[in-house]
């Protein structure tokens, strides 16, 4: 069933996403070479739970962590583990804030250390592809126009756009309908409806599309072992236009 939010609830989960945002800011300057990603689990979930919110992912469907910490071919659901982080890894960071009661979720790309023209392209590609699709997330049109927008360009620059993990509605819950691929054609799908806020978050691959999964049931990686990147925001469906629960405030630039 999907869920349409009022004005009171839209402001309540911008403040979870505001929350959410000023912890990715935190880690631009706390990702470097020699910490680990159990470091970043750590640090995310204290200032999470500081600031009087609960870090959301801790026990939903049995996933035990603040963060899914995903490294180079590792598309999402990374565990945070003691493995010391190199020069020119590219994290993602994933995670969701519960305050009081509101749920925001949202991913964001790191390079570690000095980064490569390689992952420089990657992700610029995908926070690109990103914003193409939020440009489409308005009253009136349909599922199919986002992920045609993310789709088309990710491919057009000769990057595969993962099709096993999508965007999704978010809120009272963090997963629920409608379920928000990064492919598609446009003029397809659900309608979009003002009071819908949903997650776009595309997965795009320096290869394939496709991906193989780990033996621990979560984690997924390409099949090829090329690199992924993602961005994602929660984003409400205003007469306005999409609205960035999760907005950093200086990110929206590509």
């Amino acid at each position: 069933m999907i869920t349409l939010k009022s004005k009171r609830e839209i402001e309540m989960m911008a403040e979870s996403g505001a929350l959410l945002a000023s912890v990715h800011k935190e880690l631009r300057q706390f990702i470097k070479p020699g910490i680990t990603s159990w470091d970043i689990e750590v640090f995310v979930r204290n200032y999470i739970e500081s600031h009087g919110a609960i870090a959301a992912q801790v026990g939903y469907e049995g996933y035990k962590y603040a963060t899914c910490c995903s490294i180079n071919d590792e598309i999402c659901h990374g565990f945070p583990r003691k493995k010391v982080l190199k020069n020119g890894d590219l994290i993602k960071v994933d995670m969701c804030v519960n305050l009081n009661g509101a749920i925001s979720d949202s991913c964001w790309a790191y390079v570690v250390g000095e980064s490569t023209e390689e992952i420089d392209r990657l992700m610029a590609v995908t926070k690109k592809a990103l914003y193409l699709g939020i440009e489409q997330a308005q009253v009136g049109n349909r599922i199919g126009d986002i992920g045609h927008a993310i789709q088309s360009y990710a491919e057009q620059e000769g990057y595969g756009v993962v099709r096993d993990f999508i965007g999704h509605g978010i809120g009272p819950t963090i997963h629920e309908s409608p379920a928000v691929p990064h492919y598609g054609v446009a003029g397809k799908g659900l309608r979009l409806k003002e009071g819908m806020v949903i997650t776009i978050e595309p997965m795009i691959n320096t290869g394939t599309w496709k991906m193989k999964m780990d033996p621990n049931g979560w984690t997924a990686y390409t099949l090829d072992g090329g690199l992924s990147c993602q961005y994602e925001h929660s984003i409400a469906i205003t007469k306005e236009g999409p609205i960035l629960l999760t907005s950093q405030g200086d990110e929206g630039t590509y």
